[in-house]
């Protein structure tokens, strides 16, 4: 490795250290907004355990009673769950 490269290593370090969280924190967020969606839609759920990403706008939500959601937006701009 070249000398002047050496002085970035502890800030590359405390980046990757750091990014762990910040992922964790938007996960978070995710399986909470998700929650949130199913039930103002009335659906049983509970709370989201685990949220997968299908694309923009398009998720795949599990919830602690083990039923599934397709979350996405509609053509109409509006939010819709639907039953896996």
């Amino acid at each position: 490795m070249p000398r002047y490269h050496r002085p970035l290593l502890p800030l590359l370090a405390l980046a990757a250290l750091s990014a762990g969280p910040v992922l964790a924190a938007e996960e978070v967020s995710l399986l909470t907004d998700m929650t949130s969606v199913i039930m103002l839609l009335g659906l049983p759920c509970g709370q989201v355990v685990k949220a997968t990403n299908q694309a923009k706008d398009d998720h795949i939500a599990v919830c602690e009673n083990e039923m599934s959601y397709r979350v996405f937006v509609n053509a109409q701009g509006r939010v819709v769950a639907e039953r896996q």
